[in-house]
């Protein structure tokens, strides 16, 4: 019978049957994976995976990257709009002299000025602005003659229409009655005069952050019980044999780790503490944290996963149905082009959606995915449908779904019933951020996970063995206790440009 020389990455067979950490044949990890995968697959047939394959991981993988870091947190800055509307607006006055004056609300679009004049900052006299009534549709044009505080922290602006002889036709009341949009569309000056002197609007930026949480798990086997270990008689690249051993059950531990090292970061929630992020009180992980062992004030933090970054900063679609054709969809569409308008873009679904979308298509075309361009998998159609997607552009927007086994399996969010999560849209590529640390602007994939590292130590996935079984003589513990450890985080830039499927 003929050997094999497989390539084992870091393991190494030992000449006898010795049960060493250098000689473990993982199922699991990219070392001894692919021999075991393809050389041995009557290992499996043991035992029938009834529930077929198991693990949910690979959908970071698939959409993101990983990257190190060595702080308690990471920091990141997302520019601003360059133009900026303001929602809500009002003319509180009912005399055709006075109603030139528009006051611009406290907590409006404008939200980074804070202060006395917060509108300030963009709005200056001899701007021309578009004067818009929300809900009637009536637009004047108008030109800034004085910028005043105005009651509390509003501010009034004094707007002087080219055609009309008032504002009213705009509609008068107070906040909410007739809400006005406004917003800068150039400027107008005389002859011979200077600019304004004493303002000028400055690049305003919103600053986010998320903490890393520390993920661990663990398996014990007792040395009575090694008996389970599995022998692999290999050869060696000199021609000489060796043995590798594997033990079944401490792969199920690393697989089901894999997948929390995945849901976490999806799931992951910060905690609520009074003052910080918005929050108007303790949440019961804050204010009971003494009784979860190992936190105190400092470290009881959670973090922010997908779902809860785009609920918070992202875009909501509720009761999404292809029963309404292509309208709903349209909706998005429309929306999306309101914030960053990016290209390409993924969409993660359930069963039930996937099909909605399939639905929907095929009512406009049977064909509708031979009409797509397939760029983000290097134009290669073939490449998408094997990663499980297909494509189909809408618009000057292009769109690649598949549906997401983590929402579809009944241990996880395929139990839920509605409402529940049904899918995410997911931008592909990269957005510019400021980073703090190296104090420039970088691109980094909208979605990406951070872990912690350094010279000394590294806890992207940590792996080791104590005990006094397996080839670690480390205690008297009769056993062999396999842990495992990571230390991440997950960034969401740009969330605006995300959307969260719901019931």
């Amino acid at each position: 019978m003929g050997s094999i020389n497989p390539i084992y990455g870091s393991i190494l067979p030992s000449l006898t049957q010795q049960a060493l950490q250098s000689n473990y044949l993982s199922f699991t990890d990219a070392a001894g994976g692919n021999f075991a995968q393809q050389y041995l697959p009557e290992v499996y047939e043991q035992e029938v995976e009834r529930y077929g394959n198991r693990t949910l991981s690979g959908f970071l993988r698939m959409v993101g990257a990983e990257m190190p870091m060595t702080s308690d947190q990471v920091v990141w800055s997302e520019q601003n709009r360059l133009h900026i509307a303001y929602d809500g607006c009002f003319i509180d006055d009912n005399t055709a002299a006075d109603a030139g004056v528009v006051t611009i609300p406290t907590n409006d679009n404008a939200a980074p000025f804070t202060g006395t004049n917060q509108a300030i900052n963009v709005i200056n006299e001899n701007d021309t602005v578009v004067l818009m009534n929300v809900n009637s549709g009536v637009t004047i044009k108008a030109v800034v003659s004085n910028v005043a505080a105005g009651g509390g922290t509003s501010t009034d602006v004094t707007c002087l229409a080219f055609q009309e002889v008032n504002l009213r036709s705009l509609g008068v009341g107070a906040a909410g009655v007739n809400p006005i949009k406004l917003f800068v569309y150039g400027s107008v000056f005389a002859k011979g005069t200077v600019g304004n002197p004493n303002k000028s609007a400055q690049p305003q930026f919103t600053q986010f952050h998320n903490t890393p949480i520390i993920i661990k798990d663990r398996y014990q086997i007792s040395g009575s019980d090694t008996a389970q270990i599995g022998w692999v008689e290999v050869a060696t690249e000199d021609g000489t044999s060796g043995y590798l051993w594997y033990l079944k059950s401490e792969s199920e531990t690393r697989l089901r780790f894999d997948d929390y090292l995945e849901m976490a970061m999806i799931e992951g929630e910060k905690a609520a503490i009074n003052g910080v992020d918005g929050a108007a009180a303790d949440g019961m992980f804050q204010a009971g944290k003494a009784g979860v062992p190992g936190f105190t004030a400092v470290n009881a933090h959670g973090t922010e996963g997908l779902f809860a970054a785009i609920q918070g900063r992202g875009n909501i679609m509720s009761g999404f149905s292809a029963g309404t054709g292509i309208s709903d969809f349209d909706q998005i569409l429309k929306n999306l082009d309101t914030q960053g308008a990016i290209e390409e873009n993924m969409l993660f679904l359930n069963r039930a959606t996937d099909l909605g979308f399939d639905d929907m298509l095929s009512q406009i075309s049977s064909g509708y995915a031979g009409g797509t361009a397939y760029g983000l998998f290097e134009n290669s159609e073939q490449m998408a449908l094997n990663l499980g997607f297909s494509g189909f552009r809408r618009g000057s927007y292009d769109f690649y779904k598949t549906s997401w086994k983590y929402l579809n399996d009944a241990s996880t969010r395929g139990a839920v019933g509605t409402p529940g999560i049904d899918g995410v849209l997911i931008p592909a590529g990269t957005s510019t951020v400021y980073d703090q640390v190296l104090g420039t602007n970088i691109r980094r994939p909208f979605l990406h996970v951070r872990y912690r590292a350094s010279q000394a130590d590294d806890r992207r996935y940590k792996n080791w063995i104590t005990g006094s079984v397996g080839g670690a003589y480390t205690s008297d513990l009769d056993a062999m206790e396999v842990h495992f450890l990571s230390e991440r985080c997950l960034v969401t830039q740009a969330a605006n440009n995300f959307v969260l499927f719901q019931a």
